[in-house]
């Protein structure tokens, strides 16, 4: 029944904006549109890229797509906004690695008139951009959070947490998941909009992975010599996840560690069935990158821009926590349902 909820919920987020394609691909031909994404390895973004690009022919929208060298490569991004100005882009789909440092771009895009979503990681302010189409990060948090303390039961008051964030630069996507966790877990927080300022002891300290395996091996590594008796594991993705595994399990301790992570790839969810990761937050990047495409043919069309799921400041593309150990009272699909529904 919970899961059944959960489908409903993700059925509605797509609904909410439902366009029709064909009558766009019959009046918008020619119309141009720029994906820039952090990299363009990740499969998170690879899927994005995918999803974009079938939208993109759907419409009869001409695409280009640029990323950055690494997670956290602003001058890159930078860039591509501006040689998609100089095209004379009419839309802009954007995952920002610096969520600061690349507002003063986007605003000369808005103001030469070019539509700017978001995807995924919201700007720093978030209405820097016309909208924000993206997971509930911090909901997304907050479920692995409620799910890693419901698993540990009373231990939980005696637990020792290592926090594998993103980047130093504390993009805004990273800081919602990681608070999220902190407040599903029962920690309380400092300031909400950064990590590092709580004082509960629990928690053993962070480091940063970019995002990627051997990020994740080297954080771990890290928290380990800080704390070698921690026994969960937050982590910004599912790459970091894996990588944070490998070196718990160079130390004869990947079966006594709770890891949690968030992204819901196909790797990611069959890591849960191999007991990599304990439970994952899924999130739909394909869904953000086509209902972003469809925005920027309505916005061609008319002039008319997104607007926001009622009751939040940006459009929610829809979030399950993944698990074969569901808990009681944090709803959850299983890992057949998230295979089913995951990417990459």
């Amino acid at each position: 029944m919970k899961a059944l909820k959960t489908k409903l919920m993700l059925a509605g987020a797509v609904a909410a904006i439902s366009v029709a394609g064909s009558a766009y691909a019959e009046s918008h031909g020619g119309v141009g549109a720029c994906l820039i994404t952090k990299t363009d390895t990740n499969p998170f973004f690879v899927k994005m890229r995918e999803g974009a690009a079938a939208k993109a022919e759907e419409l009869g929208i001409t695409l280009k797509s640029y990323a950055g060298r690494i997670d956290g490569d602003n001058e890159s991004q930078v860039a591509a906004v501006e040689t998609c100005i100089a095209d004379g882009a009419k839309g802009i789909l954007i995952t920002p690695s610096d969520t600061r440092g690349i507002v003063p771009s986007i605003r000369k895009a808005r103001d030469a008139g070019i539509l700017v979503i978001a995807l995924d990681t919201p700007l720093d302010p978030i209405e820097a951009a016309d909208m924000t189409f993206a997971t509930d990060n911090f909901l997304a948090g907050e479920l692995i959070g409620q799910w890693a303390a419901a698993k540990l039961g009373d231990e939980a008051a005696n637990a020792k947490i290592g926090m594998l964030d993103l980047a130093v630069s504390q993009p805004t996507v990273g800081v919602l998941r990681d608070q999220g966790f902190m407040q599903g877990f029962g920690i309380e927080l400092g300031d909400p909009n950064k990590w590092g300022d709580e004082t509960d002891p629990r928690v053993v300290g962070h480091d940063v992975t970019a995002g990627n395996e051997e990020g994740g091996r080297k954080a771990m590594e890290n928290l380990l010599i800080t704390d070698p008796d921690i026994n969960v594991v937050y982590t910004i993705n599912e790459p970091a996840a894996a990588g944070a595994f490998e070196a718990l399990k160079a130390m004869g301790r990947q079966n006594d560690v709770l890891v949690v992570s968030v992204d819901g790839g196909c790797p990611g969810v069959q890591n849960i069935a191999d007991g990599v990761i304990g439970a994952t937050s899924q999130q739909y990047p394909l869904l953000m990158a086509s209902k972003g495409m469809e925005a920027i043919a309505a916005y061609a069309a008319d002039g008319s821009k997104p607007e926001a799921t009622p009751g939040k400041n940006f459009f929610d593309t829809g979030v399950a926590l993944v698990t074969g150990e569901p808990v009681e009272g944090v709803s959850s699909i299983s890992i057949e349902e998230g295979l089913a529904l995951c990417w990459g």
